[in-house]
């Protein structure tokens, strides 16, 4: 883990880089601080079907087409239609008729609705009463595949659970909140055994985390939105910390996105929220709720990085990369972790 910021408790303020393990992140928090995760949980929702003409297709299941409905509660939607990524995709039209298949399952049909401008994806409608991320999970499970990083060439059964977070309970996910992969049972209890809160934010992770950097202005740069979940509990939480004279510790860039999205929502306060977030996060931010990041390292071209550059600015963020890769750490989803003390958090990013 590549550490940024003092160097322990008690420390002056001047920053540090320094090389440590992720156990070592249970040292760098404070008794009284909040450590806010993404619960949600990654869907088997990587599909195989085939035309009438026998071609095959691969299907990545995004979010149900009426996003304005709750993905975990009865939606207003009773069409079942989700928006889908294809593969290959260029000649799937509206009122085509595709055949779901999968090993010991019988095929089963599954109607091209529209186009989604929005994604480049089709709108498919899927049986009744799969209209939300907990409804169509049993199809899913049946026939889907867990959508793994694309660089895992041969993954063994086991992967599956291994990209879960230890605290994954909410289904909606296409990727993990990869940061939360880093976080042992043992490590979380020795978290909470030092004074430090925990409690869970939810952003189903979707297609607006990863989607490159095209355009060079970035004032006008728009991603595609993620259902975000913030509970009445989790405002309680942040409120008690700032009261005790803790620290909001973010494990991740979606709950990061997930606290700022929701206050930038409603004035810069954090109040119970349920719905589509679409918030780029860049340097010029004032960070309304988070004060501190555990993160990956991200690829060029990316919204993640623009957000930790949003942290401590593209000049420190370039030196700590350029370190990262002296060091040989480890990019991508499996990889090595960066840590971002608050103390180290630009004092115009800071709330």
């Amino acid at each position: 883990m590549l550490a940024l910021g003092p160097a322990g408790e008690g420390s002056g303020a001047e920053q540090q880089v320094r090389h440590l393990s992720v156990w070592d992140l249970q040292g760098e928090l404070r008794p009284g601080d909040l450590l806010v995760v993404n619960d949600t949980r990654v869907l088997k929702a990587r599909l195989q079907a085939r035309r009438a003409s026998g071609g095959a297709v691969e299907l990545l299941v995004l979010q149900p087409h009426n996003n304005a409905a709750p993905r975990e509660a009865a939606a207003a939607s009773s069409e079942s239609c989700w928006i889908c990524l294809v593969r290959p995709g260029k000649r799937v039209r509206p009122g085509e008729v595709l055949q779901l298949e999968a090993a010991g399952q019988p095929s089963l049909p599954l109607e091209v609705v529209a186009l989604d401008e929005t994604t480049g994806g089709r709108v498919i409608r899927f049986p009744p009463g799969c209209t939300d991320a907990a409804s169509i999970e049993a199809l899913l499970q049946r026939y889907g595949a867990m959508p793994l990083p694309p660089y895992i060439q041969h993954p063994d059964p086991e992967q599956e659970s291994r990209y879960q977070t230890r605290y994954a309970t909410r289904p909606g996910a296409v990727a993990a909140p990869t940061a939360g992969l880093h976080l042992s049972d043992e490590l979380l209890e020795a978290i909470r055994a030092r004074g430090v809160e925990i409690a869970t934010a939810t952003l189903h992770v979707g297609i607006g985390t990863f989607r490159p950097l095209e355009e060079e202005d970035l004032s006008s740069l728009d991603l595609h939105s993620e259902w975000v979940e913030i509970s009445e509990g989790l405002v309680d939480a942040v409120a008690a910390c700032r009261l005790r004279g803790g620290r909001v510790i973010a494990i991740g860039t979606t709950s990061v996105r997930s606290l700022e999205g929701v206050a930038a929502l409603h004035d810069g306060n954090l109040v119970p929220f349920r719905g589509p977030v679409n918030l780029v996060i860049q340097p010029g931010f004032r960070f309304q709720v988070v004060q501190g990041l555990l993160t990956n390292f991200h690829l060029p071209r990316s919204s993640l990085l623009l957000l930790v550059s949003a942290l401590i600015g593209r000049p420190r963020l370039l030196e700590l990369y350029e370190e990262a890769k002296r060091q040989g750490y480890r990019f991508f989803s499996y990889g090595d972790a960066m840590w971002i003390a608050p103390e180290a958090v630009e004092e115009a990013a800071r709330p």
